[in-house]
């Protein structure tokens, strides 16, 4: 028993004097879709502020492909030293092992760091249809079941699953057009070839904003500032707990030593109080949610429970 004791102090002490060691060369930051992606977005601010506060270059590493699989499988099996981090977000990490088979296990193989914020979603339509609020929205296509159309990024994709869980939610029957990314899926809604798209801030704002298209409402349940004059759906629409985006946050492989996962909390949260940081992030369509690991890890449970609930209501398979 005593040696037992003796051995764990010694590992505690040299975990310890890693952490206060680490890190002491260049940092991977692994991005898991190409540059200009959100989620490539949020990773070099990212990146930025970890390589000051470290005094050690944090390199962001684009490895796309698979949605965003390839990278995550690759971060997942990286050495567990701190010197490989992931830019985590919820399609590969919380969606896509709900549909398919990964070679990754989220739950077994990463370690939730710090979760940054939420991506917000946000109800659209060509100018000209005939809805002039969310009220009028709801009447015609509660009325009209199946003659009606909604448009997302792809089958599975969580434009998709957030559309289909309002879907349900709100009693509307309409026929899903999947694309193969949310750009072609935005020009078919801005044509009128596709009644309606539920996607992010980043991508629908600007074309709001310039009247190119119309909004019905916001994602998330308590609204965000990224959407001005624009209502919750969860309030606008009468639709209490509807609350749905797509969140970022920092994730390390599975081992990777307590210490090491301490000190870069600790220089995230230190950085999320940095009001330039949180500027530049809502910059890039990101509603700030900082979140430390614990309570992260609890956020992923339920976001694991809510989209294999949408999954299962909606009978959502890949082709």
């Amino acid at each position: 028993m005593k040696r037992i004791v003796v051995l764990l102090a010694a590992l505690f002490v040299a975990g310890a004097a890693f952490a206060q060691q680490y890190p002491n060369r260049a940092v991977r930051m692994v991005i898991p879709w190409p540059p200009g992606q959100a989620t490539d977005l949020v990773g070099r601010v990212m990146a930025e502020k970890l390589s000051q506060a470290f005094g050690q270059p944090v390199v962001p590493d684009n490895r796309p492909g698979a949605g965003g699989m390839i990278g995550t499988d690759f971060a997942a099996k990286s050495t567990p030293d701190g010197y490989t981090l992931l830019a985590g977000s919820s399609g590969p990490v919380t969606i896509n092992p709900l549909l398919q088979k990964t070679a990754y296990d989220p739950e077994r193989d990463l370690i939730p760091v710090a979760k940054v914020g939420v991506s917000p979603y946000v109800l659209v339509t060509h100018p000209a249809f005939p809805a002039a609020n969310i009220g009028e929205f709801l009447v015609l296509l509660r009325t009209n079941p199946g003659k009606y159309t909604f448009a997302s990024s792809g089958t599975g994709a969580t434009a998709h699953l957030i559309s289909e869980y309002f879907n349900n939610l709100a009693g509307i029957k309409a026929t899903h057009v999947p694309y193969k990314g949310s750009a072609p899926a935005l020009a078919d809604v801005l044509g009128g070839q596709v009644s309606y798209m539920i996607e992010t801030v980043a991508a629908t704002m600007p074309l709001v904003r310039s009247g190119r298209l119309k909004a019905f409402g916001v994602s998330l349940e308590k609204g965000t500032a990224l959407t001005p004059g624009i209502e919750p759906l969860a309030v606008s629409a009468n639709l209490p707990g509807f609350d749905a985006g797509a969140w970022l946050g920092l994730m390390v492989p599975a081992g990777t030593p307590k210490p090491v996962i301490d000190r870069l909390a600790a220089a995230i949260e230190s950085s999320m109080k940095d009001g330039d940081l949180r500027e530049r992030l809502s910059s890039v369509g990101l509603e700030v949610d900082y979140r430390r690991a614990e309570e992260f890890a609890q956020d992923l449970k339920a976001q694991r429970a809510r989209f294999a609930d949408i999954i299962q209501k909606g009978n959502i398979k890949l082709d």
